[in-house]
């Protein structure tokens, strides 16, 4: 599959067949492709928390306002920004903007990766970022930004609708 097939492929998944695991060796490829994303002055300022725990993952459930397809998911990774990696060179921009923008493009290669794996996952943003943080043990000088439920989907959801390029196009000036 080219990579214009694996885009066109990606679609966000809320059901898992809980019946398939990911294997190690398939999890270990999607997070090393992830980490090649690119990032301010290559602070590479995103961690990654890896959670297989039944038990956790209900806790994330109830951290993520009861979206219980987090819980199906044989394998959830919560990716935080690390503010102090960025700020160690960027300061305030590095910790409140740069940090964000590279664990943005960490997430959004990790999909595009496991999607060629032939894996489904939903980019989760809805959550209550002090409850996340508490149930994952995050320090303060990280934030969660994201939580990654990945599996194997039961179904492909139709692709959703896009606004047309001509509407998001600006040339020369807004």
């Amino acid at each position: 599959m080219d990579f214009f097939e694996v885009v066109e492929k990606r679609h966000s998944i809320r059901r898992f067949d809980r019946t398939k695991e990911i294997p190690e060796g398939d999890l270990n490829k999607i997070l090393e492709t992830a980490i090649k994303a690119p990032s301010a002055g290559n602070r590479q300022a995103w961690d990654f928390i890896i959670v297989k725990d039944q038990e956790i993952k209900k806790q994330l459930v109830r951290g993520a306002f009861s979206q219980s397809f987090i819980a199906q998911a044989p394998v959830v990774v919560v990716v935080c920004a690390n503010k102090e990696r960025s700020a160690m060179v960027y300061g305030k921009r590095g910790s409140e903007l740069y940090c964000l923008q590279d664990t943005a493009a960490a997430i959004q290669t990790m999909l595009l990766a496991l999607t060629a794996l032939g894996y489904g996952a939903c980019w989760v943003g809805a959550f209550n970022e002090s409850a996340v943080r508490e149930v994952m043990k995050i320090p303060e000088g990280s934030r969660p930004v994201a939580i990654i439920p990945i599996g194997v989907p039961v179904k492909i959801p139709p692709a959703t609708p896009r606004i047309s390029l001509g509407e998001l196009i600006h040339r020369e000036h807004w």
